[in-house]
Parts: structure tokens; sequence; C-alpha cells
């Protein structure tokens, strides 16, 4: 089996001196297309879905998580060690459901709540999560959004030693001048910052916002104790892209099969399918993880 535990990919990334990629994914392609680059790179990987996308209020109803949480199956048989992520969330029955399914790691998101509710229910979901055997992350501090909705609010060190030691948590999301939905540009990470909360913290450090991250200075980051760096907005601007120029060829009354599901050169899913797939393994030559899979043992 190659699904592990991320508490296990995290502990590696930080003995061996690189970050452990988390490459969100949407739907079958995007999902298959971080799984293949893992597996073309060798390189040990984080992936799953977005909790809070899946339950957007601007959705008409909540999406199934089941049918999210059956892809989790192709990585008990992948060439490479990935751990299951439900990424985002603070709805703490999707959690819930989320383990019952087969995620083994969980990502308790801060942007919604007071900072005692949100204690709580690490606190809760920790403890629920630690029964099942599943990481828990959360976060201190805020992150500013690219699109310009929130302000950043970097995390305190004395606050994140205390909520880390209170919760039980695995893995600590930091504000450290990464900005979430970077669409353009880069946003330079605050050295000094990650430094302090290093000093007094014991768990990984994650920095999201991975798109808008200067990577070439990512040893600067790991070796201030970041060991997972979340992307999700560059690997959806690459399947866009991909899909808006295939799918510019496509006119009426042209076949559609070739165009959607056979799979063949025309294809608007294999082309935002490779697309994601370049764009992860960027991600992960960047983060220096590629080569650094061992292979499950049967």
């Amino acid at each position: 089996m190659a699904l592990v535990s991320m508490t296990e990919l995290l502990a590696e990334a930080r003995s061996n001196g690189y970050a452990v990629c988390y490459c969100e994914s949407w739907d079958l392609e995007s999902f298959v297309a971080v799984a293949e680059a893992a597996e073309e790179l060798g390189a040990p990987i984080i992936t799953g879905f977005n909790g809070g996308f899946l339950c957007h209020p601007k959705r008409s109803k909540a999406e199934d998580l089941a049918y999210y949480a059956g892809l989790g199956l192709a990585l008990r048989h992948s060439g490479v060690r990935a751990a299951f992520l439900l990424n985002e969330t603070d709805d703490f029955a999707q959690i819930e459901r989320a383990l019952e399914l087969g995620f083994n790691a969980v990502m308790v998101d801060n942007e919604r709540l007071e900072k005692a509710a949100y204690a709580s229910l690490v606190k809760k979901v920790v403890a629920l999560a630690h029964r099942a055997g599943a990481t828990v992350e959360a976060a201190t501090g805020l992150l500013a959004d690219g699109a310009g909705h929130g302000s950043a609010e970097v995390t305190s060190p004395a606050e994140a030693r205390h909520f880390v030691e209170s919760t039980g948590i695995d893995a600590l999301g930091v504000s450290v001048g990464n900005v979430h939905i970077l669409t353009e540009g880069k946003a330079p990470i605050e050295l000094k910052a990650l430094e302090a909360i290093r000093e007094c913290v014991a768990v990984p450090l994650v920095l999201h916002g991975g798109t808008g991250i200067p990577l070439e200075r990512v040893d600067d980051y790991v070796r201030r104790g970041v060991a997972k760096i979340n992307f999700g907005t560059g690997l959806k601007q690459a399947y866009l892209e991909a899909v808006r120029s295939k799918l510019a060829r496509y006119r009426h009354p042209m076949s559609p099969h070739p165009f959607l599901g056979m799979g063949g050169e025309e294809d608007v899913l294999m082309a935002g399918r490779e697309a994601v797939k370049r764009k992860a393994k960027e991600f992960v030559t960047l983060c220096g993880s590629a080569g650094r899979a061992r292979q499950a043992s049967a």
C-alpha cells in the first residue's frame, strides 16, 4: 500500500531537507495528473480536495464527498508514497465523513472562525482524527487574498506555540508574506518571521499560497521548518489555458467525441490533464522532492 501518513511524509522531508507538495485536485483529470506527475518523478506527494470548495455556498448543493474519496483508492496502488488530504474546511461533519471514507489527513480552515471557536474545533478534530490514525493540520495567522479580499495577519510565534501545544496538531500553516490565490506576480516570504516561528514550534510548518511563493528560495524555507507547500491556483490556471486552446478548434457540426472523452490528441480533458501534470512536475522539482519517494511494499 502506498497510502501513508502525512505525518510520516513531513518528518522525512524535514530530515532530508526538502518540502513535500500538496497539489490540490478538483476532478478526475486533475487527480490523475498529480498522481502521474509524482509517479513519473519518483516523488512523495500529498493530494486531495478542498473541503470548503466542495460545500461552498455558491454551489446549488454540497458535493457528495464519497465521489471524491473514491479516488483515494488509486493512491493505495500507486508506485509512490502519498497522503490523501481534505484541505481547508471548518465543517466538522464533513471532516468526520472524510475520515470515515478514507482521507488520512485534514486541514482545518481558520478564515471564518473566531480564535477561541477555532481552537475548540481543532481540538475536537485532533481527538477524532488521531483515533483514526490521521494527520491534522491547522493554522494561525491569516493570509491575504490575491483578489484583495481580507488582510494578512502575520503568525505570532508565541501564539503559534500556545496553539500547537494546546491543540496537539501535527502541522501548522503559517502566514509570513504568502498570499492565497495570487494569479500573477510573487509574494516574498518574510524569512525572519518564519525563523521566529520555527524557534517556538516543534511541528512541521506549512506554506499555503504556493503559486505566489518565490520557489527559487525553497531551501531557505526548509531550513526554517517548512516541510509542505500547497499549490492550487497555478494548477487551475494551467488547466484552463490548455482546455481553452484545445476547445477553440471545435465547431458544430463536428463530432464531439474526439474532443471529449476519447483521450486522443483533440481531447480537451486530456489537454487539461497533461497541463496540470507538467505544472505539478514543475512544483515538485522546485520543492526538491523529485526522486525522494521510496517504493511502497506490495
